[in-house]
Formats: structure tokens, C-alpha cells, sequence
């Protein structure tokens, strides 16, 4: 295989493997051409569906594997793994008298007043946390060296455990590697073929339980990543692609297989990210000032608040809650990510009457084997997509490019028996709450998401995607108060079409705890120049033709503080930097954040931060023709289906996407259809299509 995205290739495709569909977009960069498919996920080997896709993709692009320059993909494997708790069996090594710290976690209550509100148990359990005796003192001097006949008295006991993996996270590691480094090595000896992490690559930097709980996670799913993008190579390989696999991490960057299988924890965000970076793109192509990104797929819907199209990033992410939406109770994993929510809210959620007699639905979804009810797999429970095909909404032919048939049959019996008949009303209004349900709960779920930055959730332009997204966008900007909403072209494999659009990415975060007149400004432009050169080589195993950029932020606090500030810094000013000038920059950085600032607390540098992309500048799908004067937007007939404005079934005018121009415009309601998505427009919504085929749909004001 050739190295990196730059072989002269012809195509980009994007490969989005999602918990019920698995989604392909293919683009021709001589012609112009898009090529778009759908098809259900293989849950017991997610590389099964992506290969069948992309041989089928042959069918519309003959001998298109040899003339790609990138094959991208998205996948949610590693936080399912995590919450499934299906990784590998994994063992702690840690620095003695630090064995709990797994378990101690940072000792906040997940809620106020719930005595038995519990974060998961550890993924390793305590008989396989084992306690070394060796120490590195806060400055990174050496108190006592790892001792060779005690790591291979625990590789013993670790072979005779069967373990297939091993964290290994000692005592201010981000200080000095060395003993970590040397136990590492010995293990490595002693247990060939059992995966090793160390903390000091994974996440060197300070706080021992979210360093310890990021390296247990990145172990617990290594040996899994490496078997998967393993057969995943050779079977792309045996399809006929010159081009290596690439991966989507949870920062919007695209890396190789080998930092994926490396530093597997880095993809807990893979899947929800890639249509983020595509809403990212469409902010930034139409000046869009603030943007709320929406997708609703066929398991999840994910919400992402962009502004200035910058992706926000995070380092506090959490995976396998075991309370949605409340902080502290999943597993910290503190490597950058971009922020955004996830909701258990799909189309193949499932619907029950609760312990109250009332309507729920989610997070437990129907996924793609069985399915849905109208998938006619076998699938018994009703879901969200069962009362959307009821409801009107969903053309039974037509879904998902007309390569499944609903069965609508099957999808009015399963609401009858699960939700009509206990709760005593008619078909049409169990499926019209099942709808109305989830909508609410994503409502909530966005409100506190924007809130929680300082936004106003009725103020951003609602960008909605995913293959289930465009049917719920209308109304669930009705509960938001949102007027404006854009769906963009191919909107239900927009993520497939984010992973072709993503630079290459990578970035690196060091703690180095200096008092700010202490820092040796020519030694950080060193260190920072090392960071550099190792995030330069990875961005070059992706795309060596790309000039790399990088941004570094220096995170300044005041001595005692749990927490810092970024403070932007250019590398070529940092050997020029004196104490005053950098407190000065602290002092900005904080009042912005805080509205204050102490002139009497020392203040110390903490971590060095270095972000580092390559290629992603230039836009692959640029405006289309706008239509004549003389073209109408024209349907293609009509069908009932529900209107919440109405609060009852109506004629909807249904429109094939593809006959639409920009410029064209209409009003509702109406339904417009897609071979991936479906959106619905409800009466008095007033829809044109812009410059980039994007349906830009007005909302009326709400009735009283």
C-alpha cells in the first residue's frame, strides 16, 4: 500500500459504521460525481458491512479502489466496547499504596441526595490492579527503579489470569517515564503478544485518577482495535485499494491505523464526530456565526453548539455513564475531543409504557439485527421508526434508497400491542407520542447542552442530518424555538461525507509544572519544537503532501488551582516570552472566563498543549447551478401524513430532492425524499433551496 492520502487517487470515500446503518459517500474529484448508499450493520463484525458497501460501490464506480487517495472511516466500536464491557480482560499496574484509585475515583457523589447512584465498577477488577514498588518523586527525580524480579513475578501471575492486556500507570510518570518505560519493556519480555499501555504515552499529564481511569480504557480496548483494523486492512487490501485505511478520532482529525491501534481511546468519539466536522464545514462555507449541529441516526442522536465554525473541544469527556447526562457517573477519558451530547434517541429506540403508565422511549435500541418492527427482521418491539412509517412520514418503498421495504403492517401492529391497547387510544396517536416523546427528550437534552455554554438554545441555526434527523428537525425546532433550520444535501450520510472533508489531526498535552518566573523560555521552545516534530510525523503517515499547522496553548493557573486557562501562544514568540508578558496574557484569558482576576495568588504553568493539522482546506463539493427563472419546484404527487400544526392527517406534498435546484422554492407541508433521508416540513414552513442545494426551511411563529 502506498503512505498517506496524496497517491494521485482520483476518489475520497467515507465510511460512517453506525449502530444500525452503515453509511458510504464516494466522490469523483475529476468529475464532480457523488455516489451515496445505506446498508445495515453487521453488530458481530463491523468491518463485514463496511467491506460488502464498498465492494457494491464498484457497481457505480468501476475500478474506483485502485484510484482512491483516501478511505476514511467512522466507527463507534470502542464506546460500545467500553459500555458493552467487551474488551479485552485487562490488569493495572500501578505504584503501591495507589491500588484504588480506580475505584476512589475523586469521591463526588453522582447526585445530591441518591445514596445508590453509582459510577460503573472498574473495568479491571482488584485482583488484577497490582501494586509495584517502585517511585518517582513530583519533580521527576528517581526515589526507587522498577525491580526486574518483581515484574516477572507479576508477569507470572498475569499469564496464569489468561490477560490479554495491561495498563501500566505509576506515580508522576508525566514527570519521568523511566520506571514505566522499564516495566513496559520487561513485560513485554515476559508476555509476548499481550497488549501494554503506558500512561505516559496514552495521557501524560497530571491528575492520577483521570490519568489512571484514560490508559485502563485505552488497554481494556486495544487488543479489539488491533484485531478489527487488522482484518479491516487486509480485507480493503484484497478489494483492490492502494490507499491504507483511515480513522476519525474524537477530535475531528483523521489519523492512520497505526495511531488508532495504538491509541485506541482516542476513538471513543469517532462515530458522533465526522458529521460535526461536515455541519463545521457549512458554517464556515456560508459565515454562519453559530450553528447548533443535530444528528439523529438509526441508534443515537448527537447534538454539537459550533461557533465561529470552530469545533469545541473538551478534555472532560465521559464514556458509559451510568446516569445520561449527569457528570462523574461514567469513566473519565481525558484526551481532546470535541463536545457535544449524546442522546439514547434514535430510530430504532424502543417505546414502552413505564411504571408511571406513561409513554418512554430509548435508550435501548432495536439496532440493526432485529431491527425495527417494519424491517421485517423479526423485531417485535415498537421503535421510532415504526411510528414514523405510521404516521406518513416514511415512504415504504423508498427507505433507504429502496434497498429495504418497510412493512407498515408490522409497524402499526407492534404499536398496537405495545402502546395503543394498554394506554387505550387509537394507532395514529400512540405514534404520534412515540414521535412527540423523543422529541422532547432530545429538546431537553440540546437545552442543557447549549445552556451549559452560555448560549441560548433558540438562537443558533439548527443544521440537521442523519438518517432520522430531517424527519424529527421541524418539530423538534418548534420545542427549541429555533425559526431557521438547514438540511443539507445527502443529509442522511452527511458523517460518511464529513470523513472525505477532515484534515489530518493529531494533537499532544504535557504537564510541566514550573512557577511562571521560573519557566526557561529557550528550553519550552525546545520542548514545544520536539512536540511539533512528533505530532509532524504522525500528520505525515496520513497526508505527506500537506504543509502541517499548529496551534499551541500554554494552560496557566494559579498555584493550588485544580483547573487552568489556555493561553495562545505562536511557537516562533515563545523564546522572546518573559514572565510579565505571559502573566499579562493569563490575566486577559482569565477575566474572559471569569470576569476577574487575582493580582495577589503566584500563578504556574501546567501543561503544554500542541494541536497539529494538516490538509482539509479546500472544499471538495462547491456551489451548484442555480435553476432558471422559468423552474418551479413541482411534486411528485402526495400522501397523508401527520401535521402537528393541524393535529391531524393531511395531503403532504411529497418532492424528489434530486429534481431540486437552487433557487426553487415551496411551502408545507411537504415531504421531501432522498435515497438517504427523509425531511418533513410541516404547514406554513416556507423552504428554499440555497446555493449549495441545502433545503433552508423558515419556520412560522408558534400558536398560542
Amino acid at each position: 500500500m502506498t503512505n498517506g492520502d496524496a497517491t494521485g487517487g482520483r476518489y475520497r470515500v467515507g465510511c460512517d459504521i453506525g449502530g444500525t446503518f452503515t453509511d458510504f459517500v464516494l466522490i469523483d474529484r475529476v468529475t464532480g460525481a457523488v455516489v451515496t448508499a445505506k446498508r445495515l450493520t453487521t453488530p458481530d463484525d463491523p468491518a463485514r458491512a463496511m467491506l460488502q458497501g464498498l465492494d457494491a460501490l464498484a457497481a457505480e464506480a468501476p475500478g474506483y479502489q485502485g484510484q482512491a487517495e483516501r478511505l476514511a472511516h467512522a466507527t463507534t466500536l470502542i464506546a460500545n466496547a467500553v459500555i458493552e464491557r467487551s474488551g479485552a480482560k485487562t490488569a493495572l499496574l500501578c505504584t503501591s499504596g495507589f491500588r484504588d484509585v480506580l475505584e476512589l475515583r475523586r469521591y463526588v457523589r453522582v447526585t445530591t441526595y441518591e445514596m445508590f447512584a453509582d459510577p460503573p465498577p472498574p473495568l479491571v477488577p482488584r485482583h488484577l490492579r497490582l501494586a509495584v514498588h517502585e517511585r518517582v518523586r513530583a519533580d521527576g527525580s528517581l526515589l526507587r527503579a522498577v525491580d526486574a524480579d518483581e515484574i516477572e513475578a507479576i508477569a507470572r501471575q498475569l499469564a496464569a489470569e489468561n490477560v490479554g492486556s495491561v495498563a501500566i500507570c505509576f506515580l508522576h510518570s508525566f514527570a519521568n517515564p523511566a520506571n514505566e518505560r522499564a516495566a513496559g519493556a520487561m513485560l513485554a519480555h515476559h508476555l509476548p503478544g499481550v497488549a501494554i499501555s503506558l500512561s505516559c504515552d496514552v495521557l501524560p499529564r497530571i491528575k492520577e485518577f483521570e490519568r489512571s481511569s484514560t490508559t485502563v480504557i485505552n488497554a481494556y480496548v486495544k487488543p479489539l482495535t488491533q484485531g478489527y483494523l487488522g482484518r479491516l486492512e487486509a480485507g480493503v487490501a484484497a478489494l483492490g485499494f492502494r490507499t491504507p485505511v483511515r480513522i476519525m478520532l474524537s477530535n475531528g482529525g483523521i489519523a492512520s491505523a497505526a495511531t488508532a491501534g495504538e491509541f485506541p481511546v482516542r476513538l471513543v468519539e469517532s462515530g458522533p464526530v465526522a458529521g460535526a466536522v461536515a455541519a463545521q464545514r457549512l458554517a464556515r462555507l456560508q459565515g454562519l456565526s453559530e450553528v447548533l449541529a443535530y444528528d439523529m441516526g438509526g441508534t443515537t442522536a448527537k447534538a454539537c453548539l459550533i461557533r465561529d465554525a470552530a469545533l469545541p473541544l473538551t478534555d472532560e469527556l465521559e464514556v458509559a455513564r451510568s446516569r445520561r447526562f449527569t457528570k462523574s457517573s461514567g469513566f473519565p477519558v481525558a484526551i481532546p475531543a470535541v463536545a457535544m451530547i449524546e442522546i439514547g434517541a434514535g430510530g430504532g429506540s424502543i417505546a414502552r409504557i413505564g411504571a408511571l403508565g406513561i409513554v418512554e422511549v430509548g435508550p435501548d435500541s432495536a439496532g440493526a439485527d432485529p431491527g425495527p418492527a417494519c424491517y421485517g427482521q423479526g423485531g417485535g418491539e415498537p421503535t421510532v421508526s415504526d411510528a414514523d412509517l405510521v404516521l406518513g412520514y416514511l415512504d415504504p418503498e423508498r427507505f433507504a434508497g429502496g434497498s429495504m421495504r418497510l412493512d407498515p403492517a408490522a409497524a402499526e401492529d407492534a404499536i398496537r400491542r405495545r402502546i395503543a391497547i394498554p394506554a387505550g387510544i387509537a394507532v395514529n396517536e400512540a405514534a404520534w407520542t412515540i414521535h412527540d416523546v423523543v422529541n422532547e427528550s432530545m429538546a431537553a437534552a440540546v437545552r442543557m447542552h447549549v445552556s451549559e455554554r452560555g448560549g441560548d438554545p433558540s438562537k443558533p441555526l439548527l443544521i440537521a442530518f442523519g438518517g432520522a434527523g430531517p424527519v424529527h428537525v421541524a418539530n423538534l425546532a418548534v420545542k427549541l424555538a429555533i425559526r431557521r433550520i438547514l438540511v443539507p444535501l445527502r443529509a442522511g450520510v452527511l458523517s460518511a461525507q464529513g470523513l472525505v472533508q477532515a484534515p489530518a489531526a493529531f494533537d499532544i498535552a504535557r504537564t510541566s509544572k514550573t512557577p511562571i518566573e521560573g519557566i526557561d523560555f529557550a528550553a519550552l521552545a525546545k520542548e514545544i519544537a520536539a512536540i511539533q516534530r512528533e505530532i509532524g510525523a504522525r500528520l505525515d503517515d496520513v497526508d505527506p503532501t500537506a504543509t502541517p499547522r499548529f496551534e499551541i496553548a500554554l494552560g496557566l493557573g494559579y498555584v493550588g488551582q485544580s483547573y487552568q486557562v489556555p493561553v495562545a501562544v505562536r511557537a516562533g514568540d515563545v523564546p522572546a516570552l518573559t514572565p510579565g508578558r505571559l502573566l499579562a496574557a493569563f490575566a486577559d484569558a482569565y477575566r474572559a472566563k471569569y470576569g476577574y482576576y487575582y493580582d495577589d495568588v503566584p500563578v504556574e504553568l501546567v501543561t503544554v498543549h500542541v494541536t497539529g493539522s494538516a490538509g482539509g482546506e479546500g472544499d471538495l463539493l462547491g456551489e451548484l447551478p442555480k435553476a432558471s427563472t422559468a423552474a418551479r419546484a413541482e411534486p411528485s404527487g402526495h400522501r397523508p401524513a401527520y401535521s402537528a400544526r393541524g393535529q391531524a392527517f393531511v395531503p403532504f406534498a411529497v418532492y424528489d430532492r434530486d429534481r431540486l435546484q437552487p433557487g426553487m422554492r415551496f411551502t408545507g407541508p411537504a415531504l421531501v425524499e432522498e435515497d438517504s433521508a427523509t425531511t418533513v416540513i410541516d404547514a406554513e414552513g416556507r423552504v428554499t433551496i440555497d446555493s449549495y442545494g441545502s433545503l433552508d426551511i423558515a419556520l412560522p411563529e408558534a400558536e398560542e
